[in-house]
């Protein structure tokens, strides 16, 4: 096991986090980073599921759940943290009850709220980063809007049938979502969704939340990460940082 090194990490703290201590470039330093951080999961759906799950065993010090649903029996084929005993229940009541079982050593909160436009900077202030989980295009937006005035990354992840995409927008690095998604895109629903699909775009947001936040590798900023579950291929996509932008724009 890794020796204690820092006091911010207590003996519990580096026996639980011993495996990822051990990578190249992360040790106590990197968890203390994660320690620190303050993750905004918005939506606790498949996606959300998967990430708050993963980002609570990562060790992010203070996790932020948002959503205004209940469990459905409908949602079970991939939202992982709500069982058959939970419908009926506030998500995000049912999502918190887990995860403090799962790693007492952080602060979860969360609201069950629905994020629009007239509270999202409220809801995400001082965040480190927001993982973007939703499943309609009205809360993207007002997400990117507020993260890209906020100067705060979003980790855009979206999924169809077996198909899934991930984007990291980093205000000033790179294109926001209304760079590369129009205003009157089309919606369906219900969303058609393999129940695995969702878990792997989860994993990686989550991957690209730690890269983040420690500073480790490249991120996907300006490309689009397509995966396709039917041939298993991945595949990218170049995406510019438009001028005319209405969101991130020059002025």
């Amino acid at each position: 096991m890794v020796e204690k090194t820092v006091a911010e990490l207590s003996h519990v703290e580096i026996e639980r986090y011993d495996r990822q201590l051990r990578i190249k470039n992360f040790g106590v330093e990197g968890q203390k980073k994660l320690k620190k951080a303050r993750v905004v999961v918005a939506g606790m759906g498949g996606l959300g599921s998967c990430s708050a799950l993963y980002l609570t065993a990562a060790g992010i010090g203070n996790l932020l759940l948002l959503d205004m649903e209940k469990v459905e029996l409908s949602n079970l084929n991939r939202q992982v943290l709500h069982w058959t005993k939970d419908i009926g229940r506030e998500k995000v009541e049912s999502a918190i009850y887990k995860l403090r079982q799962f790693n007492p050593e952080i602060n979860i909160k969360g609201l069950t709220v629905e994020i629009n436009r007239d509270n999202v900077h409220q809801l995400i202030k001082g965040a480190s980063v927001v993982v973007d989980a939703q499943d309609n295009i009205k809360t993207r937006f007002a997400l990117n809007e507020a993260c890209v005035k906020l100067g705060i990354p979003l980790i855009y992840g979206a999924v169809y049938g077996f198909e899934g995409r991930l984007v990291t927008i980093i205000p000033g690095e790179g294109p926001c979502l209304r760079c590369f998604t129009p205003e009157d895109i089309p919606t369906v629903s219900p969303i058609p969704i393999f129940g695995a699909t969702p878990a792997i775009i989860a994993c990686l947001q989550t991957v690209e939340t730690i890269k983040l936040l420690t500073g480790i590798g490249k991120l996907c900023v300006g490309r689009m990460l397509i995966y396709d579950g039917e041939s298993m291929s991945f595949s990218e996509i170049e995406l510019k940082k438009l001028d005319n932008c209405p969101i991130c724009g020059r002025k």
